[in-house]
């Protein structure tokens, strides 16, 4: 596909935790995080593993099936793009939270990176984009509002209190 030393954003079978043990372990002695959306259970992996694996847990609560399935193809896609971004392999179990139906892609992907952030677990070049993607810029209209300058109205006319 590409040439040596490219990234490749697979997520293999050997990468995804589906023992229950592991599950239990992840959540017996591993740190959790809240944020958003999703709950983070992680540990250091085991020094066998070279690459961080992946547990997702969606309970019923949520919804019907496609709902569940829709949250557990976003978590695992967030995991699948940012898993070069983190400081070292991990074992990572992330939950998700009922307010995470409805949600968009980049939604989640901010939950997810704001986590990691929080947990210490992200490169300084990805965490430097969780800083500038927080700050939002202010859409034209609010900017036209907030700016008397531009305002329609003249300066002297008082608008009448609703």
């Amino acid at each position: 596909m590409a040439a040596g030393g490219s990234i490749r954003f697979w997520l293999r079978a050997d990468q995804r935790l589906k023992l229950g043990l592991d599950f239990s372990r992840l959540k017996s002695t591993g740190r959790r995080i809240v944020a958003g959306c999703l709950i983070v259970n992680w540990l250091p992996s085991e020094a066998t593993c070279r690459r961080a694996r992946l547990g997702v847990v969606v309970g019923r609560k949520l919804g019907k099936a496609t709902v569940r399935n829709r949250a557990r193809r976003l978590l695992r896609e967030v995991f699948r793009l940012h898993q070069w971004d983190l400081i070292r392999p991990v074992d990572l179990v992330l939950v998700a939270r009922p307010s995470i139906v409805g949600k968009r892609y980049r939604e989640v992907e901010a939950d997810f990176l704001r986590a990691l952030q929080q947990a210490g677990l992200l490169r300084p070049s990805a965490a430097a984009s969780v800083v500038g993607s927080q700050q939002k810029e202010p859409t034209p209209r609010a900017q036209a509002v907030s700016d008397p300058s531009t305002s329609s109205a003249p300066a002297s006319e008082e608008r009448p209190e609703v």
